[in-house]
């Protein structure tokens, strides 16, 4: 028997590679008949700098991925999925998209752009995909190419 994903997550952090992922996804989750698990993680990290914590940043930034996600699972659906599903989470995301997700929503295949932070982050953060290829106890697949099949960079 030919292996079917039932759950599929797909990171959205706002970036070009990211969107590569997630058409992706929307396309295997269609060819599968998967439920798609949208998930935005907030990186607490982010806020650590702020001396004095302003709670309208959280808000707006909690806001923001809301509307994102929720733009994302509106393509979705037009493009014909009816199982869609957001998850906004605080924390790290290599471990909320590498474990914590994953376990919660019993994911069996987690898509990812290739890249999300620039070379400078990568040094002192490091890549969320390479942390969730060698963390996550499911298949990954890191998206590098468009829907044609095809490497643009951006």
């Amino acid at each position: 028997m030919l292996q079917e994903y039932k759950k599929i997550l797909v990171a959205i952090d706002g970036s070009s590679q990211a969107e590569k992922a997630f058409k992706k996804a929307v396309e295997v989750a269609k060819r599968n008949d998967a439920v798609l698990v949208l998930a935005h993680v907030i990186d607490t990290r982010a806020y650590q700098s702020f001396s004095t914590f302003d709670g309208s940043i959280a808000d707006n930034a909690r806001e923001e991925a809301k509307n994102t996600l929720n733009d994302y699972k509106a393509y979705a659906e037009k493009e014909g999925l009816s199982k869609v599903k957001t998850v906004l989470e605080y924390g790290s995301p290599k471990i909320m998209i590498a474990k914590q997700i994953p376990e919660a929503e019993n994911i069996d295949l987690i898509m990812l752009g290739a890249t999300g932070l620039n070379a400078v982050e990568r040094i002192f953060v490091g890549s969320v995909s390479e942390y969730v290829i060698r963390q996550a106890q499911c298949d990954v697949l890191i998206v590098r190419t468009d829907l044609n099949n095809e490497f643009t960079e951006e």
